[in-house]
C-alpha cells in the first residue's frame, strides 16, 4: 500500500481511540477539536474554555466538557424556526 494512504488509515484510528477517552492531554484536545495550538492556548489562558492543570503546567480537558463547549451557541435551522413560529401563533391566536 502506498505510505500516503497507510498514513491516512493511521491518522483516522488514532482519532477514533480519542473517542474512547474521557480525560484529553493538550494536544489530544487540539486534535479532538481540530483547533491550531495557539487558538486553544488563547482559550485557556483567557479561561474561555474548562480545563484543568493539576500539576500547574500540563493542561487537561474532560472530554464531555469539551463536546458540551464545542456544541454551544446552537443555531437552529430553517425547520425547528419555523416549528417555533407555527407553535406560537396557535398559541397566541385571538
Amino acid at each position: 500500500m502506498d505510505i500516503i494512504i497507510l498514513n491516512e488509515r493511521l491518522s483516522r484510528i488514532e482519532k477514533l481511540l480519542l473517542g474512547t477517552k474521557k480525560v484529553l492531554t493538550f494536544e489530544e484536545a487540539c486534535d479532538y477539536s481540530g483547533y491550531k495550538k495557539s487558538y486553544m492556548y488563547k482559550l485557556t489562558s483567557s479561561n474561555l474554555i474548562e480545563h484543568s492543570k493539576p500539576n500547574g503546567k500540563s493542561i487537561f480537558f474532560s472530554k464531555d466538557k469539551l463536546d458540551t463547549w464545542l456544541l454551544s451557541n446552537r443555531s437552529k435551522s430553517s425547520l425547528d424556526l419555523e416549528k417555533e413560529t407555527n407553535s406560537y401563533v396557535l398559541k397566541h391566536k385571538r
